[in-house]
């Protein structure tokens, strides 16, 4: 089967459509016919070398999928034929991955398999940081950093569904008009977060939009931290947070999930609904064959994409 290899750390290029012998799942796992693979920032900064714990090279990428049953270990009430949403460690661009059946979220039916790769991780911490760590309630203002990206298109659709005043930023005036069409209630550039006054902020950009950020929250409000997309690690002096009783809350989707699995799936049934009864929807941006993993790699971590990356079989 082919599947992406990542032979050294390095940049884009390094990406290597391999063949492999196709694998086969144990008891408590299925095998997916892979039909769509997520790509994550996570996923760079693994490749790069600097996610805490990645993985060592050589090692195969993918952190989640869409696809079909294919075979079933024993102790599973799968079945071959079942479509699926998966989270993944590793492994994920490639046509045929082993998961275990813990590892498997709802698929409404509705879906398409691109859409359906964006519940396992970016729908899932979106409404992580909102709610389960950010807490936000109906009436609270709102900044969402990177907008128009997987995470930012699923918070600010579900921020407004929660009846909270949303303020995203964007990089460009088409990333901008697309948070607006989906209930942002105001979209601005980088530069103007120093303008904005919220309750709860979003951050996975990092570096000086985190600080700016911080600088945007209300006396007692508070932002959730969830990445690094500038490259550029966040940092914050304390006095900017005890004179004002502000607060930063650390989120990551691995880690959370082995500490506190039931507040991190909790999420699920709320998702899954608001998926399938169409109030929410899932941005699907560019879709891309694994043949150019590469390219799907370079746009994202250039911030030139918008919505979910999908890469395809």
């Amino acid at each position: 089967m082919d599947a992406i290899h990542v032979p050294e750390y390095g940049g884009p290029e390094v990406l290597e459509l391999v063949d492999v012998e196709i694998p086969d799942p144990d008891d408590g796992e299925v095998r997916i016919d892979v039909r769509a693979a997520g790509v994550n920032f996570a996923d760079i900064e693994k490749r790069r070398g600097n996610y805490p714990d990645g993985p060592t090279p050589p090692y195969r990428p993918g952190m989640e999928v869409a696809g079909v049953v294919e075979a079933t270990g024993s102790g599973t009430d799968l079945a071959a034929g079942d479509r699926v949403a998966a989270l993944t460690s590793s492994g994920g661009y490639a046509e045929y991955t082993v998961v275990s059946t813990d590892a498997i979220v709802p698929y409404p039916e509705r879906l398409s398999f691109a859409s359906g790769t964006a519940l396992p991780v970016q729908w899932l911490t979106a409404h992580n940081v909102l709610f389960e760590w950010g807490g936000l309630r109906s009436g609270e203002r709102v900044l969402i950093t990177a907008g128009a990206g997987g995470v930012g298109t699923a918070a600010v659709q579900l921020a407004a569904t929660a009846g909270a005043t949303v303020i995203a930023a964007a990089s460009s005036e088409e990333k901008r008009d697309l948070v607006r069409d989906l209930g942002a209630n105001r979209a601005i550039e980088y530069s103007a977060i120093d303008g904005v006054s919220v309750d709860l902020a979003l951050d996975g950009v990092g570096g000086r939009t985190f600080t700016d950020a911080v600088e945007a929250l209300v006396p007692g409000g508070r932002i959730v931290t969830y990445g690094m997309a500038s490259g550029r690690v966040p940092t914050v002096a304390t006095p900017r947070l005890f004179f004002q009783n502000k607060s930063v809350i650390g989120y990551h989707l691995e880690e959370a999930l082995e500490r506190a699995p039931e507040q991190v799936l909790s999420a699920i049934p709320e998702l899954v609904d608001s998926v399938s009864d169409s109030s929410i929807e899932v941005v699907v941006g560019d879709t891309i064959p694994f043949s150019r993993a590469s390219e799907a790699h370079r746009r994202l971590q250039q911030r030139e994409s918008r919505g979910k990356l999908v890469l395809v079989p």
